[in-house]
């Protein structure tokens, strides 16, 4: 008798509430935590996105820094609260004719008068590995700095972020005339979402 009495304790504790009694541990222990944002000085801020890419990237992917910065000036704009991006296009606009801007992101950020500069170097970007050509894969590599001109001139703060490494999909794919422009986004999403949440709280699987 006291060993069922045991049993029905135990049963108890877990079923209170209404929840089935035989319920496993895995569906009510949370799946997921808490992620305080790396920087968080971006609220309420003017900002630029600048995308550095490597010589050989750019004669691959010529549009890549348009494209790379939208998507990450997208995911920024709609988690971080009050935050005012400079529209990609003006400022890749002004690299063009600048072409020392791609790699001098406070000149950038003191055209447009912005508080802080966010500068994504991406070192790695491909969608198709040279030795497997009939198989696409997106891959990324990119080290993320926040520059904050609201310091005192000339000498500005800036404070280097965790670095942003992604394979997608897990597995490559077979080419098709569709794929790699679907690979390419992918890529870009999951590049703008590693990048973005380094500047506000989110939930990370455990």
């Amino acid at each position: 008798m006291t060993r069922y009495r045991m049993i029905l304790a135990c049963c108890l504790a877990v079923g209170l509430g209404g929840c089935n009694w035989f319920v496993p541990l895995a569906f009510i222990l949370p799946d997921t935590r808490k992620v305080e944002p790396e920087y968080a000085k971006l609220v309420d801020c003017k900002a630029v996105v600048v995308v550095w890419a490597e010589p050989e990237t750019l004669y691959d992917y010529p549009y890549i820094r348009l494209e790379a910065s939208s998507h990450i000036g997208d995911r920024i704009r709609a988690n971080v609260e009050g935050i005012h991006l400079v529209n990609a296009r003006k400022v890749e606009d002004f690299i063009q004719r600048t072409p020392e801007a791609a790699f001098n992101p406070e000149l950038v950020g003191e055209h447009f008068r912005a508080d802080a500069v966010v500068y994504v170097e991406l070192l790695e970007f491909q969608i198709r590995d040279p030795e497997s050509p009939d198989l696409l894969q997106g891959k990324a590599r990119a080290e993320v700095t926040v520059h904050d001109l609201r310091s005192e001139e000339d000498d500005y703060g800036t404070q280097e972020l965790e670095s942003v490494e992604l394979t997608v999909p897990e597995q490559p794919v077979l080419y098709t005339a569709a794929a790699p422009t679907v690979i390419r986004n992918q890529t870009y999403d999951k590049l703008a979402e590693l990048v973005a949440r380094k500047f506000y709280e989110h939930d990370e699987k455990i």
